[in-house]
């Protein structure tokens, strides 16, 4: 369950109380997905930490917290954090990151969480949204749902084709079939920037999501896009993970 290289990215998304709003045209606005993998043992200690103290702490020095899932994959389900914070810019992110890390209360709170260090350096993505990226709600009756984090690398040349493809067509198929689109993103940092679509989309279950993806992928009109589209084949196989939102993340 691994990204196959660390990301610099930059992502515009936000959120107002229980409605969580992404909003492409705020350029300063930076988005940051993150990775963490603890020691074995330690992920609820982690989320204890990031519940009671490092979301607070966060807002404190200006990082606002969107989402925080856990991998559905058994062994990845036991060690790994999946989140997405936001930064006003990434000169902001900068300064925010470093006078957190030196907050005494937040020296205090990892010293006591039992924690202790992560199984390996966190990896971190800088995203903007693209600007197709919805606005996003969350609903009743989601807690049960499974989010599923995917990451295509287009051929060279064909990123523009492909986010036609996804504004023009594919946003509304997956609604046709029982997939909601959370937020697209692409990578702001080269080469990453010049072939890499990163989104989030929304299943009511596991076993919604393989149907749904099978009645997508047999559509005559998701058919007819893709090839109309001059997209063609991507570059690799697309990377897809599916998470569960944790008790305390805003996006449920």
């Amino acid at each position: 369950m691994m990204f196959t290289r660390k990301l610099m990215v930059v992502v515009a998304f936000g959120w107002l109380a229980s409605t969580l709003i992404v909003t492409p045209d705020a350029q300063a606005d930076v988005y940051e997905l993150r990775i963490y993998k603890t020691a074995e043992g330690k992920l609820d200690a982690l989320n204890a930490r990031f519940r009671d103290h490092t979301m607070r702490l966060f807002k404190k020095h200006g990082i606002e917290s969107i989402g925080y899932w856990v991998p559905t994959d058994e062994e990845a389900s036991k060690d790994t954090l999946i989140y997405v914070i936001k930064h006003a810019s990434r000169e902001a992110a900068a300064e925010s990151w470093k006078a957190f890390i030196a907050d005494p209360e937040w020296k205090k709170a990892a010293a006591a969480s039992g924690v202790g260090r992560l199984a390996k350096p966190p990896e971190s993505i800088y995203m903007e949204a693209t600007d197709y990226s919805p606005n996003y709600e969350n609903a009743e009756g989601d807690e049960d749902d499974v989010f599923e984090l995917r990451i295509y690398k287009a051929r060279e040349g064909t990123l523009g084709k492909l986010d036609a493809r996804f504004r023009d067509h594919t946003i509304d198929l997956f609604a046709k079939h029982g997939i909601k689109s959370v937020a697209y993103w692409h990578p702001t940092d080269e080469p990453d920037s010049n072939d890499t679509l990163i989104y989030i989309i929304e299943h009511e279950s596991a076993d919604a999501a393989k149907q749904s993806w099978k009645a997508f992928g047999s559509d005559p009109a998701w058919k007819k896009a893709a090839r109309e589209s001059g997209v063609g084949g991507l570059a690799k196989k697309p990377e897809s993970i599916y998470m569960k939102a944790t008790d305390y993340s805003p996006i449920q």
